[in-house]
């Protein structure tokens, strides 16, 4: 059984396929696992985690680029509600908090149009993450994510990501992701012995 595949797909809209959207939602999974602190001794699934368990992956396209019809790009849209968790001191959504989810929100559509256009599918590894916060997001407010691929090269990727406030009607972010394929590591003369 491929990964994900026991992983229903069904209400994710979009035209991707349901393998590309099983991936996904998938790797939004992954970043759940929960394991007992040292420290405390109670159970604690970190920051990146506690946050993606609340993500809802609701659609993964393939579109044509609006400038230039015969490319593609990759779409992929998440919703949330902000909660208590990720408030700042002064009852806004966390700045961290919205960047972490720009940052894993803007990577799924540079897999996905890898996937989708060549079978092979990569998630890039960050250089830069440029945000731009419009307005605030407050307590219950339904977040909107929409991410969309900028360029997919061999080595270079890049996307853009708004992140809307459907509640308010409010655009809360805007940012622009650049990441690269790293190269594989080089066994050091050590390592080969």
């Amino acid at each position: 059984m491929k990964p994900g595949s026991d992983i229903d797909s069904s209400q994710v809209e979009g035209n991707a396929s349901p393998i590309v959207k099983r991936t996904l939602l998938s790797a939004l999974q992954s970043m759940q696992p929960s394991h007992v602190s040292r420290s405390t001794s109670k159970p604690f699934r970190g920051f990146e985690t506690e946050f993606a368990s609340r993500l809802q992956l609701t659609e993964v396209s393939i579109l044509s680029k609006t400038e230039e019809p015969e490319k593609f790009e990759g779409r992929v849209v998440i919703q949330v509600i902000v909660d208590k968790e990720m408030l700042n001191g002064a009852g806004n959504m966390h700045g961290g908090c919205s960047a972490m989810m720009i940052d894993i929100c803007s990577s799924m559509p540079i897999y996905v149009l890898g996937a989708s256009t060549t079978g092979y599918g990569v998630f890039g590894v960050s250089q830069s993450l440029n945000i731009v916060y419009h307005s605030p997001a407050l307590l219950g407010d339904k977040i909107r994510i929409v991410s969309t691929t900028l360029t997919v090269g061999s080595r270079a990727l890049s996307s853009r990501c708004e992140v809307w406030n459907v509640t308010r009607h409010r655009l809360v972010a805007s940012a622009i992701h650049i990441k690269m394929v790293p190269s594989e590591p080089k066994a050091s003369e050590s390592a080969k012995l």
